[in-house]
């Protein structure tokens, strides 16, 4: 799979199957379009499209929606090549972007650019300056421009919504459980590790403090968590605590993870924790033999857990 960034460094002769839309999550939901968008671009010859836009265009034009994602774009780039998409096609989303009319929206960017011959699309897809423009209009334009319109079924399309609704939802319950059930897939934060304040050597349980690039990126409820990592190769176990240390005095949310059976320096390096459930939720001890046991607990509970999970 081909990614551009812009649109325009898109190049194409034969003709192309699009869809467009977020698919925040890539998740089961979402699934079954994408894999629709393959197959008929397969048997139609053309190059399979997903047309996003970033950044969402809720965080342009609503600057404090506080909008929160369950993938960056790195992250979702790797799902979407599991599937077999073609093209990855991301347009910068800017206030001037959302003035185009629907005619230049659709003539400039499907046609001319992506020279779009069938457009998948859900019945409630709005498009064009004001989001004034319909799937309805958007038929209209395919006469006009020679390109078909696929709609997506709107039993199909409220499931999806449903089930990117509940991701979010158990991610900021700490449900990792159900969050995973829907996706498909472990949930993943991606990041750097970064040198933190040292208070897991004191505490005998040395972490990674991984630091998250994208602030927009949705980060699970304060706890700790059974997660996994691909290291060297291995895959290795270990135990996350989101939060802000409150016993030992922390102020400054931070993701840091303690790896079972594994002691090398990570600083520096590129991370990708994947959350396997949830184990407990922050809490504050009255001294620091009250935490450290607590630690142990949660690791008594992580090797039980992984007993049966291997």
């Amino acid at each position: 799979m081909k990614e551009h960034n812009p649109a325009s460094e898109y190049k194409n002769t034969r003709g192309s199957v699009v869809t467009i839309g977020t698919f925040d999550g890539v998740h089961l939901g979402h699934r079954s379009i994408l894999t629709r968008l393959v197959e008929t671009a397969k048997n139609d010859d053309l190059d399979s499209v997903l047309l996003t836009f970033f950044p969402h265009p809720r965080m342009v034009l609503q600057k404090d929606s506080g909008l929160k994602l369950i993938n960056s774009i790195s992250e979702k780039k790797k799902l979407l090549e599991t599937i077999g998409i073609d093209h990855f096609v991301v347009q910068p989303f800017t206030k001037e972007f959302s003035r185009l009319t629907a005619l230049e929206y659709v003539r400039d960017l499907l046609v001319n650019q992506l020279n779009a011959k069938k457009i998948i699309i859900g019945y409630d897809h709005r498009f064009g300056r004001n989001r004034t423009a319909n799937i309805e209009n958007l038929r209209e334009y395919g006469i006009t421009y020679g390109f078909e319109v696929e709609e997506i079924d709107a039993r199909e399309l409220d499931e999806v919504a449903i089930s990117s609704t509940k991701i979010r939802k158990s991610l900021e319950a700490g449900d990792i459980t159900t969050a995973n059930k829907y996706l498909g897939y472990s949930f993943m934060l991606n990041g750097t590790v970064e040198r933190g304040k040292g208070i897991g050597k004191t505490l005998e349980y040395p972490t990674a403090n991984l630091k998250i690039d994208e602030p927009y990126k949705l980060i699970p409820k304060k706890g700790v968590y059974l997660v996994k990592a691909v290291i060297n190769g291995n895959v290795i176990y270990g135990l996350t605590s989101i939060g802000t240390n409150p016993t030992v005095g922390g102020t400054e949310k931070t993701i840091e993870t303690y790896f079972l059976d594994f002691s090398e320096d990570l600083y520096t390096q590129q991370l990708c924790l994947k959350f396997i459930t949830h184990i407990r939720d922050e809490e504050s001890f009255e001294s620091v033999a009250e935490l450290k046991e607590a630690i142990r607990g949660d690791e008594a509970f992580a090797r039980d857990f992984l007993a049966d999970y291997e």
